[in-house]
Parts: structure tokens; C-alpha cells; sequence
């Protein structure tokens, strides 16, 4: 026990110690932790050989933070990318992979070694490129948005990758020291080949099943404890059972979690899930790279420091120069193409996993392994390097090193209005000529420039992150406006603010009827279509032209409005997103019943005033 609470005294404080130093020097959090392993490893001597055993424990960090990616990764978004994924991040992988493969023959490897050794370092470092695009306010430029969507690709592609792997190891490689030990548990141990086929594709079905049809009775029966731990620990018990199933059928444990997290990327528990999963993902995935860091040997890097370093420029030269070519290829200009080419250089965590995972599959020898680590680990550290190298482009192109600086928000109002574009502008004025505050977030500097040199005070960032309206005072707001326009924005900004605050009231601007649907099955109070008010004016001033009194005119045009209401709020809990309405009969089959009704109703209560209070209930 005592020797238990002190190794964690160690890597904790270790941690502790160098990870804020490394934010603070503009190295990142990755480098932070590995540094963290080398001080208290190879350096000072305070940890050996139990590193690992505990890398084994802390690789579960890596399982985590795949079912957190899946998470992420909704399927209507990665269609909607799938030029950019396919093209742009494919291209990236295969080029990267196939040049670097074949320099690693050519330097007198294996074709499985050298394919391995490729598919490694064609990976680059999502945690070091995301933190500093957004700590340098680059995400939203053409070249972060390229980088961002080949680092998604890299991230899917991880999981075909640690599939690939065993089938390229190497008779008489053995690295017994780093092999992982096996439980012993096996649900297809003994099997023939068509009933190991049979069971993994039953496993594969549980999860993708499971996901989708167990998981909300599930939550809803754990939120009937009322205990915000019983969601954490639901969330781990998933994780950690599919880990085991995946396990059990011979597969990784990565894959599974990642597919699960795909499968509950467009759940309502989304945003749960990964809340809670997150603190632990971000402790064992830090812990796995200060046990990587812990297991660099150092007199091994300075007897090779010469091959280390050629190996390194080497290979971030052969990444770079792949990089440039498909930025001209996909027409990257400028300052955007040496972000592009030059933020994407290094190697990455990934790359980290996959050497752990071919030197226990006896893909790598060990010796090999070790070295490709160090190669790593210098790309890595070279990675602010290559930001600066960018800034100093930037500059000498005269387009400025930096974006616009992201705001600090220092205020907090009962309303919250997201996008203040034409739709927005006009409820914030007429809230402001009320009396009433808001806060305006949009992710244009120059609309919130303007609205500045008005008088109306707005700050520039991103909405739909939940960090940012968190800022804005989500959790203490009555009401929020979502006037954004961009469709699938507002979908997930609704849906976000109605799991983070369910009692708040949510109004929101949609531009067709399908929008209305899904900002319905969002959880949004109030809908309002962006033309449809308008069109019901034009249609009482047709009427009032045809000789119909005024007062028969605007009656006919409240009907109209509240029958339309009830059939939109009828027909969007038909509406499914995932079915072509022409194949969705419940929905067609109303949507004719409805035609008919509304004629007969409107003629029916023509000249009939409507309550006040069937009014009130009655808006939108």
C-alpha cells in the first residue's frame, strides 16, 4: 500500500509540476507529460521497470479517448466532410505511408516492418495541433479547417490501422518485455473459422444494437437516482464492458469503444457521456504518455543522437513536402498553406500507440522500437518550432502572423442571442429598445466589429461550443436565442443547451420546415421559419386586396397561422431524419390527412375571433 501512494505521489506531482510549465511555454500538454516521465524516470531515477506494468493499466486512456473521438464524429457531419476526409486526409495517409514505407526498404527493413514504421509516422499530434490552432485563434481559417479534417481522417484511420498491424509481424521478432499479457478469457478459443466470424460479428452487433436501442431506458432509468455519480459510473461500466467484450472475441478493445461512440454520436446522452468520460480519459491518457516518457532511454539516445536527429528532419521533411503538394492541390494559398503544411509535420500521440502496439505484436523489434520512440518524441518537440516558422511566413507574406483574438466574455444577461446576423440584429434591438440585456455571441469579427461602432455590445467566438456559452452565462440565463443560419449549427446548439439546461427557454430560427422538425426533436420551445411570418403578411394584404374586410383578413390570417402550428408540431414528432419522408408512411400518410382538414377547418371558423387566450397558447 505505502508503495502504491508513493508512486502516485510521483507521477501525480510530476505531472502536476511540468504539464502547466509546458502550456505555459507554448510546448502543449502532450509534451508536458512526457517530459513529466523523462524527469522522473531516466533522469532523476525515482521510477524503473514498474512503469510497465502500469503503461498496460494506463493504455485504457487510449480506449477512452477513441470512444470520445466516435463521440464526436456524428455520421451526417462525416458525410458532409467526406470530400475533404476521403480526399484530403486519405490522400495524406496513403502518400505519407507508401514514401516513408519505402524509404525504411530502402534503409534495409522488411516490407512489414517498413509498412508499419509508415503507417506511424504518417499519423501527426491531434491534442499539440487542436490546442494551439485554438489557443492562436486559426481553427476557423481555410488552413486550420484543412488541418482539423485531416486529423479527423487520421483518427478513424487509427482504428483499420491497429487491425492491419498483426497481420504484418515478423517471424523470429519477440519483445517479451513490452508484450502485453493476455487474460485468458476467450469466447472464441477453440472455435472453427466460421463460428469466430459468427461470434465477433455478434459482438460487433451487440455494441452497434446496444448503443442504439438499450441506451436510453437505460439512462432514464439511472436518472431516476437522482445521483450524478450513477452517471458516471454507468458511463465507465460502458466503456469498460465493451473494452472487455472486444477482448473477449479477439479484437481491440479501441475498436469497439470508438464504434460505440460513433453509434451514440446523435444520442441525447452525447454530451453526458462525454462529460463524464472526459476527466478520466485526460488522467490515464496523461499517465500513458509519462509512462512513455518514463521508458525513454536516454543512453541509447545519446550513443544514436545522429540517427535520431536524421531521422527526424527526415521524416517531418517527407511529410511536409507531401503536405504542400495536396495544399496546392486542394488550392491553399498563402499563409494557409504553410499552416496547413507546416502544423501537421510531427509525428503524434497516435503514433505513439501504434509503435506499443507493433513492437507487442512483434511487428517492430525492440531495439527499432526504441529508436522510432525517440523519433517520436523529437518531432513532437520540434512542433513549436514549426508554429513559429509559420508565424514567420505569415509575416513575410504581409498577412499578419495571428487571427483576431478570441473575447473575453465579462458579462452575463438573462438573454442569450447566438449569431447576430439580419435575423438576430433585429431581437436584439428590439429587446435592447425594451430595456432588456443580452449577450450576443457570433463568429463574425467583422459583424461584431460593427455592432461595436453602433453601440451594441456583442463578442466574437464560436456559439455552438459548449465552453463558450458556458461563458456566456448558459447556466444562469432564462432565455437563449439561436439566430444562426447555418442548419446543423443550430440543430447542435439546441441540443447542447437544452441537456445542459433544461428548464431555460430556447427560441429558434429555422429555414424550412425539415429545420423546424429537428429543432423540435432538439428541444427548442419556439420555432420561427425564416420567411413564413412574412408570407402570412403578404397573404392578408392579398386578401384585404380582394375586397375582404380587414378585420375577416387578420382573423383569417391568425387561423391560418395556428392550424399550421398544430400540424408543424404534429408532423415533427412523425418526422424521422434518418428515413426519406417518400419511405416514412406514418408521416406521409398524415401529411395527406392534414391537407384536407386544413381547408375544411379554415373554412369553417372563418369569421370566428379567436379567444385571447387560445391566442397566447396558440404562438409560436
Amino acid at each position: 500500500m505505502d508503495d502504491f501512494l508513493l508512486q502516485a505521489t510521483i507521477y501525480l506531482g510530476a505531472a502536476v509540476l511540468a504539464v502547466p510549465v509546458a502550456r505555459r511555454l507554448g510546448l502543449g500538454s502532450v509534451l508536458g507529460y512526457l517530459i513529466a516521465g523523462m524527469l522522473i524516470g531516466p533522469v532523476i531515477g525515482l521510477v524503473g521497470d514498474e512503469t510497465r506494468d502500469l503503461q498496460t493499466f494506463a493504455e485504457f486512456g487510449v480506449v477512452m479517448m477513441l470512444f470520445v473521438v466516435g463521440l464526436e464524429l456524428e455520421p451526417r457531419a462525416l458525410w458532409d466532410m467526406r470530400h475533404r476526409l476521403i480526399g484530403l486526409g486519405g490522400l495524406q495517409i496513403l502518400l505519407t505511408t507508401a514514401l516513408i514505407a519505402w524509404a525504411a526498404v530502402q534503409l534495409g527493413q522488411n516490407l512489414g516492418p517498413a509498412i508499419a514504421v509508415g503507417l506511424i509516422f504518417a499519423l501527426s499530434s491531434t491534442a499539440i495541433v487542436l490546442q494551439t490552432l485554438t489557443e492562436k485563434n486559426l481553427m476557423h481559417t481555410p488552413g486550420g479547417r484543412s488541418s482539423i479534417s485531416v486529423l479527423l481522417t487520421q483518427d478513424i484511420a487509427v482504428i483499420p490501422m491497429l487491425a492491419l498491424l498483426p497481420l504484418l509481424a515478423v517471424a523470429g521478432v519477440s519483445n517479451p518485455e513490452i508484450a502485453h499479457g493476455a487474460s485468458g478469457l476467450s469466447l472464441v478459443e477453440g472455435l472453427p473459422g466460421w463460428g469466430v466470424a459468427m461470434v465477433t460479428f455478434a459482438a460487433v452487433a451487440a455494441i452497434i444494437l446496444g448503443g442504439h436501442f438499450l441506451t436510453w431506458p437505460l439512462f432514464r432509468f439511472i436518472a431516476g437516482a437522482r445521483l450524478r455519480e450513477m452517471f458516471t459510473a454507468t458511463a465507465l461500466l460502458m466503456v469498460i464492458g465493451i473494452a472487455l467484450l472486444m477482448n473477449l472475441v479477439g479484437l481491440s478493445p479501441a475498436l469497439g469503444t470508438f464504434l460505440a461512440g460513433v453509434v451514440l454520436a446523435n444520442s441525447e446522452f452525447r454530451h453526458e457521456l462525454q462529460s463524464n468520460v472526459e476527466p478520466f480519459k485526460g488522467l490515464l491518457l496523461g499517465l500513458f504518455f509519462i509512462t512513455v516518457g518514463a521508458g525513454i532511454d536516454f543512453g541509447f539516445l545519446l550513443a544514436n543522437f545522429g540517427v535520431v536527429l536524421g531521422l527526424t528532419l527526415g521524416i517531418m521533411t517527407i511529410k511536409a513536402l507531401v503536405l504542400l503538394v495536396l495544399a496546392r492541390l486542394f488550392k491553399l494559398h498563402g499563409r494557409d498553406q504553410w499552416l496547413f503544411t507546416l502544423s501537421l509535420a510531427q509525428a503524434g500521440e497516435f503514433g505513439l500507440v501504434l509503435l506499443g502496439f507493433a513492437a507487442a505484436a512483434n511487428v517492430l523489434p525492440g531495439e527499432l522500437s526504441r529508436l522510432l520512440l525517440l523519433v517520436v518524441a523529437l518531432s513532437m518537440l520540434l512542433t513549436p518550432a514549426l508554429f513559429i516558422l509559420y508565424e514567420f511566413l505569415s509575416d513575410r507574406l504581409g498577412e499578419g502572423s495571428l487571427g483576431p483574438a478570441p473575447d473575453h466574455i465579462d458579462q452575463e444577461a438573462p438573454i442569450i442571442i447566438a449569431g447576430v446576423g439580419r435575423f438576430g440584429q433585429v431581437v436584439n434591438r428590439m429587446a435592447g429598445m425594451s430595456g432588456l440585456q443580452t449577450t450576443v455571441l457570433d463568429t463574425d469579427i467583422k459583424t461584431i466589429e460593427l455592432q461595436r461602432k453602433l453601440g451594441m455590445k456583442g463578442f466574437f467566438g464560436d456559439p455552438t461550443r459548449p465552453e463558450l456559452l458556458q461563458a456566456a452565462g448558459l447556466m444562469k440565463a432564462e432565455m437563449l436565442v439561436v439566430a444562426v443560419d447555418d442548419y446543423a449549427a443550430a440543430v447542435k446548439l439546441v441540443t447542447h443547451a437544452r441537456q445542459a439546461r433544461p428548464d431555460i427557454h430556447i427560441i429558434a430560427r429555422a429555414r424550412n420546415r425539415s429545420h423546424v422538425y429537428a429543432l423540435y426533436q432538439a428541444g427548442a420551445d419556439q420555432i420561427v421559419r425564416e420567411t413564413f411570418d412574412s408570407s402570412v403578411r403578404a397573404g392578408k394584404y392579398v386578401l384585404k386586396q380582394a375586397g375582404i374586410a380587414t378585420f375577416d383578413a387578420e382573423q383569417a390570417a391568425s387561423d391560418f397561422y395556428d392550424l399550421d402550428r398544430h400540424a408543424i408540431k404534429e408532423m415533427a414528432e412523425l418526422w424521422d431524419p434518418e428515413v426519406p419522408i417518400a419511405e416514412n408512411l406514418r408521416f406521409v400518410e398524415r401529411a395527406r390527412e392534414l391537407n384536407p382538414e386544413l381547408a375544411t377547418s379554415l373554412e369553417e371558423i372563418a369569421g370566428e375571433p379567436v379567444p385571447p387566450a387560445e391566442e397566447e397558447e396558440a404562438a409560436e
